[in-house]
């Protein structure tokens, strides 16, 4: 045992604690070299300290156990860097993610939020729509889908619009998760319909409308704004809440808008 190293002395040298090295050997991370079936005392290899501080050095980047094992057992180095890039592209996304909700924060405590709330009156027109039941996770990929099928149509066809795309979102899809939602596009004739588009009847309505343009995050925002003056007013209406998106460049691309949140009121 004379070129083993003591768990105390491997933990000296790698900065792990002894419970931490106990868990990665639990988990199947970092087995000891030796284990003494009378103490129990682990020991260790010196070759294994440069295992060690690398997973020390990926745990303290929060990447996963399954991934370290991963990076452990990858077959070469473009194999190991691939599942260490891929985490930190995500913790990249995630820093992102925190620095928006910390601007968010601040603006709503500077009270810069507040956005103009004007009513409106929407006439009836027919539509082009996409149903689907989504789930608040899969919300964004399901209307770029949507979307991308409608405008595709639309380009094929030569059919005209005469309005701004739209959603249609009901209460439960706030209350519950989960609801059927409609994209739709507002046009002037209806073509032959292939696959799931149909077409709808949209009703006329007046709505409390506010417009914002900015991060996905505060979008809440404009949603507090036209429920609190159909509130005041006493005037909410029946019905959903429908997103309208007004383009703020090439109307085919479908991310630069502004999207407008209309609250039913009653006539």
């Amino acid at each position: 045992m004379a070129d083993l190293l003591s768990i105390g002395d491997f933990s000296r040298m790698t900065f792990l604690t002894v419970k931490a090295l106990r868990h990665y050997h639990d988990v199947g991370l970092l087995e000891p070299a030796r284990i003494d079936d009378h103490s129990g005392y682990r020991y260790y290899r010196p070759e294994q300290v440069a295992a060690a501080r690398l997973i020390r050095r990926l745990r303290d980047l929060d990447l996963p156990v399954d991934d370290v094992r991963a990076v452990l057992a990858a077959p070469d180095e473009q194999a190991r860097n691939r599942v260490i890039v891929e985490h930190l592209e995500r913790m990249s996304r995630q820093l992102r993610a925190t620095q928006e909700t910390v601007d968010s924060l601040r603006q709503m405590l500077a009270g810069e939020d507040d956005l103009t709330v004007v009513e409106r009156d929407e006439p009836a027109c027919t539509a082009l729509a996409v149903r689907g039941v989504v789930t608040g996770e899969h919300v964004v990929g399901w209307w770029l889908e949507a979307f991308a099928e409608l405008h595709r149509l639309l380009r094929t066809s030569g059919v005209g619009r005469t309005g701004p795309d739209g959603a249609v979102f009901p209460t439960a899809f706030f209350t519950d998760g989960q609801a059927e939602l409609v994209a739709f596009v507002p046009v002037a004739s209806v073509p032959p319909l292939p696959g799931r588009v149909e077409a709808i009847d949209r009703p006329a309505t007046r709505y409390a409308v506010a417009a914002y343009d900015g991060p996905m995050l505060d979008l809440d925002g404009a949603y507090s704004a036209v429920g609190r003056h159909v509130t005041e007013r006493a005037a909410a209406g029946d019905g959903p809440v429908v997103e309208r998106y007004l383009p703020t460049g090439d109307p085919d691309d479908l991310l630069a808008h502004t999207t407008e949140v209309c609250w039913p009121m009653r006539s």
